[in-house]
């Protein structure tokens, strides 16, 4: 039986296996890590229920009751006033770049027609591109035509507070009416798609060349740290724009995905994107010493995009320091960017400030890359 199996041999394997992780601090790290940071994003960050969603105001009425319907909207703890528009031009901006989930608008003469009984309507704009994120808030609004004037209909005007109440809320919900998933989905899967494959791609490039022996080959060359970095991020770009077009494709002929935007705008954001994930690829590559650890530093970092970026689950549901984190991942802004142009039509000039946080991941992560790089060639 000795020959057939062994079990002081099998002991040995058994431990050289630990002493091997044991030495390897980037797979022991993962194996810790990841339970940790699913254990934290799920239990702590991700929430279904958004509240104190940022609301801005168009008051046209500016009288008593206006201001107590502002007062329940904020106490309804769904709703959080950020400032008063200036016009319909600057709510109508604020609503297409994100800055504001709702505007209410109150209409003149608001106060004078809930006086005389005649139900008066108030607008509610509601950014819909995310159903998950408004549903909720949406639903809250139901009882604000019973309760927001409660305090303000008492004596001669008491019985304007009796069903349906003293004024009608209308909500108006943009950009995606019907309430479709897919349609903010589809659009969210180019970022998730592109951030996967060409960080998992590049993170091969150099580990690849390490374990079949072709480095040297690279190192014999006067190339420089920068030129074979570019030299080799380029073909993936073309694959990175392929991709693109396909999602696109089907998500038009399939899901019947809306686009409102110029497609030359998204390409362009498009190219930002794939650069920024290129190189936070290579740089990947340069930092793992085998493919395995490049494919665990890949998982390690889309793990947090794909559910801090608000791909998954809305955005401003997730606690204050989940949000700053997730200002920093490229496809958070990337999301943005493709939902905007598709769903909202959004032009250079709206989806511009989310751009430069990108530059800036990529610059970072292009010096760290150079640096590391540069120690590899050495």
């Amino acid at each position: 039986m000795s020959g057939f199996f062994s079990f002081s041999r099998w002991l040995g394997i058994v431990g050289k296996e630990f002493i091997q992780l044991k030495r390897d601090r980037l797979t022991f790290g993962m194996i810790v890590g990841i339970p940790i940071i699913q254990l934290v994003l799920f239990g702590f960050a991700i929430n279904s229920d958004p509240k104190h969603l940022p609301t801005m105001l168009l008051d046209f009425d500016r009288s008593e009751f206006s201001r107590s319907i502002q007062a329940a909207l904020a106490n309804s703890a769904y709703f959080t006033f950020i400032g008063e528009a200036k016009g319909e031009e600057e709510a109508e901006r604020a609503l297409a770049t994100g800055r504001a989930q709702f505007v209410v608008t109150i209409p003149a003469g608001f106060s004078r027609a809930l006086v005389r009984g005649e139900r008066p309507g108030m607008l509610v704009e509601a950014d819909a591109t995310d159903p998950t994120a408004t549903g909720n808030a949406v639903a809250a609004l139901g009882q604000l035509s019973q309760s927001a004037l409660a305090h303000d209909l008492t004596g001669p005007l008491a019985p304007l507070a009796a069903r349906p109440g003293a004024f009608e809320t209308q909500v108006h919900a943009r950009y995606n009416p019907e309430a479709i998933t897919q349609y903010n989905i589809v659009p969210g899967l180019l970022g998730v798609i592109l951030t996967m494959t060409m960080v998992l791609m590049t993170g091969l490039a150099i580990t690849r060349e390490q374990e079949r022996g072709t480095m040297e080959n690279l190192l014999s060359t006067p190339a420089t740290a920068l030129e074979v970095m570019t030299g080799k991020i380029i073909p993936y770009v073309m694959i990175g724009l392929v991709q693109v077009s396909l999602v696109l494709i089907l998500a038009r002929v399939i899901f019947d995905v809306p686009m409102h935007g110029n497609l030359g705008v998204l390409y362009l954001a498009v190219l930002l994107f794939i650069a920024a994930n290129l190189t936070l690829g290579l740089t990947f590559s340069a930092v793992a010493r085998n493919q395995l650890q490049a494919m665990q530093m890949t998982f390690f970092f889309f793990l947090p995009s794909m559910l801090l970026s608000g791909f998954m689950f809305p955005f401003r549901g997730m606690p204050g320091w989940a949000q700053a984190i997730g200002e920093v991942l490229p496809l958070t802004h990337f999301l943005r960017i493709v939902r905007g142009v598709l769903l909202k039509g959004n032009e250079m000039a709206d989806v511009l400030p989310e751009t430069w946080p990108i530059v800036g991941f990529m610059a970072v992560v292009m010096l760290i890359g150079l640096r590391t790089f540069r120690s590899t060639l050495d």
